[in-house]
């Protein structure tokens, strides 16, 4: 009787409200220390802005230089991020999270030895090749863990490290460019790329004991719920349909490309503008680097709200189109009234909230898309393509704004131009992405049913 009980207890059908429970469960688990190590990233990827307050004077850099180091760091994104995501998918996303957060956290403690221009390029260019893979690999590392249905916040509630970055690193960034400058010898700008490296190595050596790479080795998961996870996202996979699963063959659906294109017109808001809020801030009259650090954590208050109501709506009506473009669309008008309102300090201010809030907003809708194209090894190396190509907008969208500076003597110009691209990313998502929604492709159900 006892060996029927349990045979009618791991047969019964899987019930929304116990899974869901369950993956409530494993999002308290992993997602903080997701959001922790790309807190880190971008943290040590865009203290750069703060160091421009005085770093580009002493060493005698043009905005031109700066904006090209800025952005090169894309570059390395570029040439591993594939690999890197290819590679997680064979020896585990302990490992992976581990080797890019130790090695990228040496490579921003290194920044503060910076004495020319072209050391400046180079260990910007090792600093993006050495993060390459965490992004694709976290939203990679999803798919393992949560069915589609649930998605788009999970990758919304890892983003939100994004403003985290800000809303905490801006005061910190600022008061050490604020209070170091001199100590010990070393000017302020180094300090903070001292001071904001050393967590990152420490963090990544915590992903060794923190980072489960699947389910099934979850010791956190009881026997009865680990079943629960691996039969819904195995039924998720099923209702998914038919996906291309070969990354040679991804390599040759047009969409896939189009998905490159939008993801660099989409992402050249946030890739560029982070880099300035300091100096634009800087430019409506803040003078005190305290407060122009405290200034810089508005906007990303703005977008922590708005990505998980957002990312929370998509999921709920199933639908990612919309969701992804809207963002777009809003972005642009507040890149726009950046340049518009120059002589307004607070609707200028406004704008640059509007501006950055939505550009983050656009991603977690936006990164449902690929998996509903591909599975396997396609979506591993689909996502890393992507973003990969597509973030070389952070190198291009610096340099042209850096170059368009120094041209015309305002930062608005290379504003309108991020702008237009951000209008392309919505009008290409708008007519070639999917219509309807999820729910319509089975993959809303994926929870009901027999297990």
């Amino acid at each position: 009787m006892k060996h029927l009980a349990e045979s009618a207890t791991t047969l019964r059908p899987i019930v929304v409200g116990d899974i869901d429970a369950v993956y409530a469960k494993i999002a308290r688990r992993i997602i903080p220390f997701l959001v922790l190590l790309f807190l880190m990233a971008w943290l040590d990827r865009y203290n750069l802005g703060f160091a421009k307050l005085q770093m580009v004077k002493d060493l005698g850099f043009s905005e031109a230089v700066y904006g090209f180091g800025a952005g090169i760091v894309y570059l390395g994104y570029m040439l591993f991020e594939i690999p890197s995501n290819l590679l997680l998918e064979r020896i585990g996303a302990r490992k992976t999270f581990a080797r890019i957060t130790i090695l990228w956290g040496f490579t921003s403690m290194a920044m503060m030895f910076v004495k020319s221009a072209p050391w400046f390029y180079v260990l910007r260019f090792l600093l993006g090749s050495f993060e390459a893979g965490l992004l694709p690999g976290v939203v990679l590392y999803l798919t393992y863990w949560f069915p589609a249905r649930h998605r788009a916040q999970m990758v919304a509630l890892f983003l939100t490290s994004i403003p985290l970055s800000t809303i905490l690193g801006g005061p910190l960034s600022g008061w050490i460019m604020g209070s170091m400058g001199g100590r010990a010898g070393l000017a302020n700008w180094q300090w903070l790329f001292l001071l904001e490296g050393v967590p990152s190595i420490l963090v990544g050596l915590l992903a060794f004991l923190i980072v489960v790479d699947k389910p099934a080795n979850a010791g956190w998961l009881t026997e009865g719920e680990k079943r629960l996870v691996l039969a819904d996202l195995e039924k998720d996979r099923v209702n998914a349909g038919a996906r291309e699963h070969g990354f040679s063959q991804a390599l040759k659906l047009p969409r896939v490309w189009l998905l490159t294109v939008i993801h660099f017109c989409a992402t050249s808001s946030n890739a560029t503008i982070t880099f300035w809020v300091p100096s634009i801030i800087q430019g409506f009259g803040v003078t005190n680097a305290i407060r122009i650090g405290m200034l810089s954590a508005v906007p990303y208050i703005g977008a922590l709200v708005g990505m998980v109501l957002v990312s929370r709506h998509s999921d709920r009506t199933r639908e990612r189109r919309y969701h992804a473009a809207l963002p777009c669309l809003m972005c642009a008008a507040g890149l726009v009234g950046i340049g518009l309102f120059a002589g307004t300090p607070r609707l200028a201010f406004g704008a640059l909230v509007v501006a950055v809030a939505s550009a983050l907003c656009y991603n977690g809708p936006f990164w449902q898309i690929p998996p509903m194209l591909l599975a396997g090894t396609a979506v591993a190396g689909g996502i890393a393509l992507i973003n990969s190509l597509g973030m070389l907008t952070g190198w291009v969208g610096p340099s042209v704004v850096g170059w368009l500076e120094d041209v015309t003597g305002k930062t608005a110009t290379g504003l309108y131009v991020i702008a237009g691209l951000e209008v392309l990313a919505a009008a290409l998502i708008l007519l070639f992405m999917p219509r309807g929604s999820l729910a319509a492709d089975g993959v809303g159900s994926a929870a009901s049913g027999p297990a």
